[in-house]
């Protein structure tokens, strides 16, 4: 199938060519393709994230900073720390910063998320918004997220799933994987990039499954609710 990437050693490499290609049009893309409802979901999951007053929060994948920025019109005193292993979205992050985070309370790093670059128990909160299910090792992750929160502090991923409903998922499939690889790839500068991103959902874990892989990489407490007709998963762990 195009734009699938079945050798997991190249799949981040991958992965990075692809977002660095789209960075310039990522968002007007993303506002485009969900009619502005995806900053929605975001502010739902930064609800979620029940983070405390000034606290110490880490969006992985951060791209250009959907996440942060909602993180920081929440709670104006908070620290937040971006990871994305992709220049040109950080690039655009960074610009976002100089005119959105008056505060100076943002700040963007390089990193992989399968290997992060802080100390255990660094986080009073993890964020992660549509891209988990482009890294290599899913558990690999969320153990990853599970270590550098403190005891008690949340991760919460918002990202695609499969709907539950036939009909849903079956209109979905028509949307996600015919109009959104037609309109990114005008839009966003790239069809390859967009006809890969609905296929990176392929071989992703349905809601429930990605549930289980919440608890197998330790979190507790994991629960989800689905959100934009079903084909939206919000789940949430407890450190």
């Amino acid at each position: 199938m195009i734009g699938m990437v079945t050798d997991p050693a190249g799949k981040g490499a991958y992965v990075r060519e692809m977002f660095a290609a789209i960075a310039p049009r990522y968002d007007r893309a993303n506002r485009l393709l969900t009619a502005g409802v995806d900053e929605a979901w975001r502010r739902r999951a930064v609800a979620e994230l029940a983070t405390p007053a000034g606290g110490r929060v880490v969006d992985l994948c951060c791209g250009t900073g959907d996440l942060v920025f909602h993180l920081l019109r929440t709670d104006p005193a908070l620290a937040v720390i971006g990871v994305d292993f992709t220049p040109p979205m950080l690039d655009g992050a960074r610009a976002r910063a100089a005119r959105e985070d008056r505060g100076g309370r943002a700040s963007f790093v390089e990193g992989d998320v399968t290997r992060l670059p802080f100390e255990d128990g660094s986080f009073d909160g993890a964020t992660m918004g549509f891209s988990l299910r482009n890294v290599v090792d899913v558990v690999g992750t969320l153990r990853e997220a599970r270590r550098v929160l403190r005891p008690g502090a949340r991760f919460v991923n918002l990202d695609v799933t499969k709907p539950a409903n036939p009909l849903v998922r079956r209109l979905f499939g028509l949307y996600f994987y015919g109009i959104v690889p037609l309109v990114g790839g005008l839009v966003g500068g790239s069809k390859t990039a967009y006809r890969y991103l609905p296929n990176s959902l392929t071989n992703f874990p349905d809601a429930d499954g990605l549930a289980e892989r919440f608890r197998a990489a330790g979190f507790r407490d994991v629960r989800y609710v689905r959100l934009g007709f079903g084909a939206i998963a919000l789940h949430v762990g407890t450190a």
